[in-house]
């Protein structure tokens, strides 16, 4: 059994992985080690190159995900698919400082801590090249994360190495999805937790591009609002009832514009209605239910349900508001009390038959 598994999230990242398995074998030579290569599906042959190599070494193994994607999900994958008491967690880039992994470990297995993070933030750390607006978009976030993991300096980091029985306690508290797979983990302990940090110098990438986006800054937020509200409900539904904060301003502007030219309300609100139910089911899959999105006819199909689920949806609003209404309750309590419910089904019942999967609700 290996001593420390090598977990590499990777995605588009073909020209980057036969240089850093080679970096891997000469920065882990004296250790007994292997590499899980978590490869999400972007046609481009990395997955091949990857059993190419593990023909040839014994320690490189593959883990082909189809249809599903994110970097959190990806890692957690292949720290399950290990044997091994530790886990080390590199990115494919090659930013990051492969030597580091020894001392990394050392850390953790020296009974110093549960996590061993490479820090860019601490002094002797440095984010190289990384454009001024990364740096503040990392900084920002790392400041943002110290309501959840308070004297860590990069709670950004994707490099670090953790104590299997560490991990075990935690895995089944994880958000588990977006990039942020380190923060989600020390957010998952609750302060029960031994984190120590080591400076690295941060490389600059020689192929392939970021996969900083408008979904990964989105996912960020999701996975501060998770952990900050005791993850009383599921990951999913933040970002849900994000879109559906989207698709109200969307109804208003659409009545708005109709009413305004027509002068026909029930009309107006139809289109309306319509409209922000179209945009919301196209924003969700998307965003929301990303790793899951669904594509073609299924597309077409999954419109047709997430309309038929709403509109269920705005009919129990339209009870529940009525009814607490006629309790007594303030006007714009009673509004709110009904939307919640129905967004709550709407979440539900669109996470079994709009996508699908029978645990997208519980993610």
């Amino acid at each position: 059994m290996p001593e420390v598994t090598v977990v590499v999230p990777a995605y588009r990242e073909r020209e980057n992985i036969p240089a850093l398995l080679h970096a891997l074998e000469q920065a882990l030579a004296g250790l007994d080690w292997e590499t899980i290569v978590v490869v999400d599906d972007a046609f481009d042959g990395t997955e091949e190159l990857v059993r190419e190599r593990a023909q040839r070494d014994p320690r490189v193994r593959c883990i082909q995900r189809i249809g599903r994607r994110g970097l959190a999900s990806a890692c957690i994958e292949g720290m399950l698919a290990s044997s091994a008491p530790y886990i080390a967690v590199i990115d494919a880039d090659l930013q990051h400082d492969e030597t580091l992994v020894p001392q990394l470990l050392a850390k953790v297995r020296g009974e110093e801590a549960d996590v061993a993070v490479a820090s860019r933030y601490m002094a002797g750390g440095s984010t190289g090249e990384l454009g001024p607006q990364r740096v503040r978009l990392s900084r920002l976030a790392a400041a943002l994360s110290a309501t959840l993991c308070k004297g860590l300096t990069d709670p950004m980091s994707g490099f670090f190495v953790v104590r299997r029985t560490f991990l075990e306690r935690v895995v089944r508290n994880l958000y588990g999805r977006g990039f942020k797979i380190l923060l989600d983990l020390i957010a998952a302990a609750r302060g029960e937790i031994r984190v120590v940090e080591l400076p690295y110098r941060m490389r600059s990438r020689a192929y392939g591009e970021s996969k900083l986006g408008m979904r990964v800054i989105a996912e960020f937020f999701m996975l501060l609002l998770y952990h900050l509200t005791g993850r009383l409900l599921p990951a999913r539904f933040f970002l849900f009832a994000a879109v559906g904060v989207t698709g109200m301003g969307l109804h208003l502007f659409v009545l708005w514009l109709l009413f305004a030219a027509s002068g026909n309300f029930l009309l107006s609100q139809a289109f309306a209605t319509w409209a922000a139910m179209t945009s919301n089911f196209f924003l969700n899959n998307v965003f929301t239910y990303g790793d899951q999105r669904l594509r073609g006819r299924a597309m077409w199909r999954g419109v047709l349900s997430f309309y038929a689920a709403c509109s269920i949806g705005a009919l129990i609003n339209l009870a529940i508001a009525e009814w607490l209404f006629l309790k007594s309750l303030p006007y714009w309590v009673a509004g709110l009390g009904g939307a919640s419910i129905a967004a709550l089904w709407n979440f539900f019942t669109t996470a079994s038959f709009t996508w699908g999967g029978s645990n997208a609700a519980k993610r």
